[in-house]
């Protein structure tokens, strides 16, 4: 899949696609569909198959200062993507200049002018343009006008409950990892360097692997039975906690990840850890001895769980 970064020098061989309109957070069941139906147009009419996105996502320009939680940074967001079938994704910077265009200026200069759109496909509850002044129907008379299609994709729901990002940061907000990774199609995952801590765990026989959440990050705390891929391609099994060690001094959350059968120093190297299922919620021990008795039946309980999780598939789960 080829990444192009902004409209204003378009390659000859990415005019003239078949495009998904969105910004993707999670690239869910939902987006799922609507790429699909995206990618079945432009096969039928032999036409490349791409989507337009928005980075950063709008809420973010408008509200810089407030927590926002995306459940795919772009990194991950464009592998996602790029394993769904598609020839070319078109990230669009959301600045001041994008935000204060009009719905018309946006077809007229971007969709029809930089990009020569031959079919759209967006969701029902698309909106776009200054101040939300375009929808499904904006782009319905355009595309009359301009001459190009226009597929508008009803919600696609998993009993009775449309697929959302929204769901799926509140499934995650109560820890429920297994239920956002049944709505994404994946498990939910993080991604980043092995950091320094306090180095408690070593101290307790269980050596952790501290990893920086990306800002906004609001997953319910607890321990989970995760599995985690090095930098180097390997996938291990593991147990992560996620909380304030209230049994030690309550601080800024961590989270630690503990790895079963390894004892190879990964200090600074990338690791991405997939969530797989929770194993408890986090809460406060008497004593280390204490600590140190759950967490081995914590991790006997994370193993069993991964023993009986599908195993993943080549470069995702």
């Amino acid at each position: 899949m080829r990444v192009i970064h902004g409209s204003e020098a378009v390659p000859p061989e990415a005019r003239g696609a078949v495009l998904a309109l969105g910004n993707f957070d999670g690239v869910h069941r939902g987006h799922q569909a609507l790429i699909s139906r995206a990618v079945t147009e432009a096969r039928r009419s032999g036409r490349p198959a791409g989507v337009l996105l928005f980075e950063p996502h709008p809420r973010e320009f408008f509200n810089p200062d407030a927590p926002h939680f995306r459940l795919t940074p772009l990194e991950e967001k464009l592998a996602v993507l790029d394993e769904l079938g598609l020839d070319v994704a078109i990230v669009l910077p959301f600045d001041a200049a994008l935000a204060a265009r009009s719905a018309e200026s946006f077809i007229a200069d971007i969709l029809v002018g930089a990009l020569g759109v031959a079919h759209i496909v967006v969701g029902y509850h698309f909106f776009f343009g200054r101040n939300r002044g375009g929808s499904a129907e904006t782009l319905r008379a355009a595309g009359a006008a301009h001459g190009f299609g226009v597929t508008v994709v009803e919600p696609v729901a998993d009993r009775g409950e449309p697929y959302s990002s929204t769901a799926i940061r509140l499934a995650l907000a109560e820890g429920d990892v297994k239920d956002a990774a049944e709505k994404l199609g994946r498990p939910w995952r993080v991604k980043g360097p092995v950091i320094g801590g306090a180095r408690r765990g070593t101290g307790l026989g269980f050596p952790t692997a501290n990893v920086a959440l990306p800002k906004g990050t609001a997953l319910g705390h607890g321990i989970f039975a995760v599995r985690v891929r090095l930098d180097d391609g390997r996938t291990l099994n593991g147990a992560a906690y996620l909380g304030t060690r209230p049994t030690f001094d309550d601080g800024m959350p961590v989270l630690e990840v503990f790895l079963f059968d390894f004892d190879e120093e990964i200090y600074g190297r990338e690791i991405e850890v997939s969530f797989i299922d929770k194993v408890r919620d986090d809460r406060k021990f008497a004593s280390a001895d204490e600590l140190v008795r759950q967490m081995q039946d914590d991790c006997a309980k994370a193993r069993a769980i991964l023993a009986a999780a599908p195993s993943p598939q080549g470069r995702r789960e």
